[in-house]
């Protein structure tokens, strides 16, 4: 066993260190396995021999499937999640640089016809209106995720929603799936971090420019120590299409970059949402609301907008759930933010978050939250209940 995790190990060394760039040592590979010139990996004659003395021979080791392992489809593919803190990371400059993900990211209309499942006509565009800041006083549960994904720092939008093996003491975030995780074409994203109600008081960019940690991130950076997010996105997800959109959700668990007080974050910002997994069919949802700090021009990221609209229904194919849709001018950046609906109890519950939108914005899309998203959320809980 223990060979065959050095076996592994060199495997996996070999994937960074042959890219590093890194030529101080006269050009020589560092890593114990080396890749030829086919682009195949292959083990220098003395690992071969030292591995032999521990009865594994490379040459039949998982039948010579290792000789085809690839990068990208591991960290696709990867069932553990790493992202440990790195303190003072994410400061005011970094935050305000962050990008939307979503910049080439876009569903053409034309591409969705009647004929793809259920879909209603496109509803007309609903306007964007400011959240009126203090934000944490009107949206406690609202925030930012940044991220470090292969084309930069990116930043989306996320929910504090109820855990329920710590009631009253959540540490979970509602977002995308596409804010974790880049889908069938990627891996996951690095520094992931949530901070909730981000530029509370409602700075402009020129204030932000000068503004302290501290009134940026009021309650603090929340670093997530464990992401999940449906097989189908990371199976389907794509950038452009729509591809995997009705499975676009993902739930963190965070911890605080600054170190336990004892407090959850419930506890630091007093609320957290209940989140329906049976929720009405669309047409007897009479009205949702979605929350998130757009990006995308006009809007510059670091302003908290909502839309509220009756929300119809989109099937991006036949074979997927079908969506909410409404209409909405928020644009890249307020993906993942939470889509809110009053409950059978007549009380606020997260049903979706934002996923999709147009080319041209107008309206945004959400999945419906059924048995995938709970399977998901309830993972993440049971792996954190006894903590």
């Amino acid at each position: 066993m223990l060979a065959a995790i050095g076996l592994t190990a060199a495997l996996a060394l070999t994937a960074t260190a042959c890219n590093s760039g890194d030529d101080k040592a006269g050009g020589e590979p560092s890593a114990a396995a080396t890749q030829g010139g086919d682009d195949k990996i292959k083990i220098p004659d003395d690992i071969k021999n030292k591995l032999k003395e521990h009865g594994i021979d490379v040459d039949k080791w998982k039948n010579g499937a290792w000789k085809n392992w690839d990068k990208d489809d591991w960290l696709r593919e990867a069932d553990d999640f790493i992202n440990p803190i790195i303190k003072g990371l994410w400061d005011p400059d970094r935050m305000r640089g962050a990008d939307d993900p979503d910049k080439d990211k876009g569903v053409d209309d034309s591409d969705l016809s009647g004929d793809q499942g259920v879909t209603d006509p496109t509803p007309a565009p609903v306007t964007a209106q400011a959240v009126k800041p203090a934000y944490h006083g009107s949206v406690p549960v609202a925030g930012k995720v940044f991220f470090d994904a292969p084309e930069g720092t990116m930043v989306c939008s996320a929910t504090v929603v109820e855990d329920p093996a710590h009631p009253g003491k959540s540490n979970l975030v509602w977002t995308a799936g596409h804010c974790v995780h880049a889908g069938k074409k990627g891996g996951w994203y690095r520094n992931i971090a949530f901070v909730p109600s981000y530029n509370d008081s409602g700075m402009n960019s020129a204030q932000l420019e000068k503004a302290g940690r501290q009134q940026v991130a009021p309650y603090g950076v929340w670093w997530s120590d464990w992401a999940q997010t449906s097989d189908q996105w990371i199976e389907q997800g794509g950038s452009t299409g729509g591809q995997g959109a009705p499975y676009d959700f993902a739930v963190l668990h965070v911890t605080p970059e600054k170190g336990s007080d004892g407090k959850s974050l419930e506890e630091t910002v007093g609320s957290a949402l209940p989140v329906n997994f049976n929720a009405p069919a669309v047409p007897k949802v009479s009205s949702i609301t979605a929350t998130g700090y757009p990006a995308a021009a006009p809007f510059d990221g670091q302003k908290l907008f909502q839309c509220t609209d009756k929300p119809g229904r989109l099937s991006v194919t036949q074979a997927d759930p079908t969506m909410y849709r409404i209409g909405c001018t928020m644009t890249g950046g307020s993906s993942g933010g939470g889509w809110v609906a009053a409950g059978s109890d007549g009380k606020p519950a997260l049903v979706s978050n934002t996923s999709i939108g147009p080319v041209k914005f107008g309206w945004l899309a959400g999945p419906r939250l059924g048995d995938v998203a709970k399977g998901v959320y309830t993972s993440v809980s049971e792996k954190f209940a006894g903590q």
